[in-house]
């Protein structure tokens, strides 16, 4: 069932459109993605947002309060969690725990689920946070929103047109190390006529989520094609994602290989034996992580 010809831009808008209506964030993200983009908004406009959401807040709370974030006693109270954490933080977690809801459903085939597609994006984005911690760059909640979201066009495959995902993945059949026989990518390519990476991309666009994310989603294979001053979220990802597929369950079709360019740990001054500790260290975070994201 390969795709009628057509360019990449035009297979991105046919799926965006058909799934505008099935796959969206709730309302509440949506806003607080708006007040933490503008340059006018307070930790008071934050605060009143959130609050009006007791889901959403004790979501929050329990990741605040996690092992992960290790922050001095109980933390009660979303204002707080803002002083402690910051603005950008405390939007990171909330779009967090928006995201999870995305992620639901059962197994498409034997060798694909949305929850495996779920495990990943939460390792790939505590490697994320792992590695930003480690390079002091001051956003590491970002990367790990950014390691969270970097998968999300398979999400629009999955809705726009599963029969043809599910084409995919039967090419792509792992073989019994769970290694992929070929090129996800490619296969995508052939299939849908444009890859995860192209509807992750415009996904973002249309939720209008910041520019950063839009660029994890569309270059994170790639990310030495960005220009420079581009790149360093797009490469922490990379190697998040890396490290991600050698961890035991969730996603790994889309890697045929965990070796990382070292051009990429270049780009980020990381060495590979740092690189080796973050990864011997990721299964016991991921549990932290899954502990109150999971």
């Amino acid at each position: 069932m390969t795709v009628q010809p057509m360019t990449r831009e035009q297979a991105v808008a046919n799926a965006i459109r058909e799934i505008s209506h099935i796959a969206t964030l709730p309302e509440i993200t949506l806003k607080i993605i708006e007040l933490v983009e503008s340059p006018n908004s307070t930790a008071q406009d934050l605060n009143k947002v959130i609050s009006n959401d007791p889901a959403l807040c004790s979501r929050i709370l329990k990741v605040v309060n996690s092992a992960f974030y290790g922050l001095p006693g109980q933390i009660g109270s979303i204002n707080r969690a803002i002083v402690l954490l910051g603005l950008n933080a405390v939007k990171n977690i909330a779009i967090a725990a928006s995201l999870a809801k995305l992620f639901r459903g059962g197994s498409l085939t034997p060798d694909f689920s949305a929850k495996d597609l779920w495990t990943h994006s939460l390792t790939t984005a505590t490697a994320c946070k792992m590695i930003a911690d480690h390079l002091k760059v001051g956003f590491a909640d970002e990367c790990f929103l950014a390691g969270l979201i970097h998968d999300i066009g398979v999400i629009v495959e999955i809705q726009y047109d599963r029969h043809r995902l599910i084409e995919v993945v039967g090419r792509v059949k792992p073989d019994a190390t769970g290694v992929p026989t070929a090129d996800w990518l490619e296969v995508e390519n052939e299939v849908f006529g444009a890859t995860h990476q192209d509807f992750g991309q415009g996904l973002c666009e249309k939720w209008k989520f910041p520019k950063n994310f839009a660029l994890v989603t569309g270059y994170h294979h790639r990310p030495l094609e960005l220009a420079k001053e581009l790149r360093m979220l797009v490469c922490i990802v990379h190697v998040a994602d890396k490290l991600a597929a050698t961890v035991p369950g969730g996603f790994r079709l889309d890697n045929m290989t965990t070796d990382i360019d070292p051009a990429v740990l270049e780009e980020l001054k990381i060495s590979s034996d740092i690189v080796d500790q973050i990864r011997q260290k990721l299964p016991e975070r991921l549990q932290e992580v899954m502990a109150t994201m999971g």
